[in-house]
């Protein structure tokens, strides 16, 4: 037991420049402190104390503004950034060495049943706002970033953007995303899908302008100049 809070707040001193001790963190971060009430409240969840469980949950939701279900499963040296608002559901699982932001939400969609919530592999980073809902699976060393809404499932090693989110970038190699916090440097697939469809709308307004002034016989230098009003 020992070990394993050893390991969460050496993960909080590598993750998070403002951390100074491991007395400082485990005294004074919310999500130290939501973590370890989730360990107790699984373990009377997974023990048939589902009351307790849940009063646990609440506790620490009360205490944290964090709140977990006691019966998802979290991995070892969870980082949680900030943590206000995150939302956790019954079915969710997290790997190990993930970070996670404020604002987060590992929901459901309302259609499932069993497994309604997403499986979130090791080493992933969730950007503030990030909203992934439905039963399917993040891969290792994923990303998905701020205010995303993630539908569907994502690789490893890949960044998921936008509403709903695409993958914009895929890596070759292993990267520790959660280690190499971006957020913002990255492309917006809808931006770019609507700037494609302009140009072609303005090329095919060109073309039939052609045609129609070719139509009336008149030359290059004949035709009127456009003007934007």
């Amino acid at each position: 037991m020992f070990k394993s809070l050893s390991e969460l707040l050496g993960a909080y001193q590598r993750r998070d420049p403002a951390a100074r001790s491991k007395l400082e963190i485990f005294l004074l971060y919310q999500g130290v402190h939501a973590v370890l009430y989730h360990r107790l409240a699984h373990w009377l969840y997974c023990h048939h104390c589902k009351f307790l469980a849940r009063f646990v949950s609440q506790w620490s939701r009360f205490w944290t503004g964090i709140e977990i279900h006691p019966g998802a499963k979290i991995g070892r040296r969870l980082v949680i950034d900030h943590g206000m608002g995150i939302v956790i559901g019954e079915t969710a699982e997290v790997g190990d060495d993930c970070l996670i932001y404020h604002g987060v939400t590992l929901g459901g969609t309302g259609k499932d049943h069993g497994k309604r919530h997403p499986t979130i592999g090791n080493n992933v980073l969730l950007s503030c706002g990030a909203k992934v809902l439905g039963p399917f699976k993040v891969g290792d060393n994923a990303r998905i970033a701020a205010n995303a809404v993630v539908l569907t499932g994502v690789p490893p090693d890949a960044t998921a953007v936008g509403i709903p989110a695409q993958i914009v970038r895929i890596a070759g190699r292993t990267t520790h995303y959660a280690d190499d916090v971006d957020q913002t440097s990255v492309e917006n697939p809808t931006l770019e899908k609507l700037s494609a469809l302009s140009a072609r709308l303005e090329l095919v307004e060109r073309l039939l302008d052609e045609q129609f002034m070719a139509g009336k016989g008149l030359s290059a230098s004949e035709r009127p100049v456009q003007t934007e009003e």
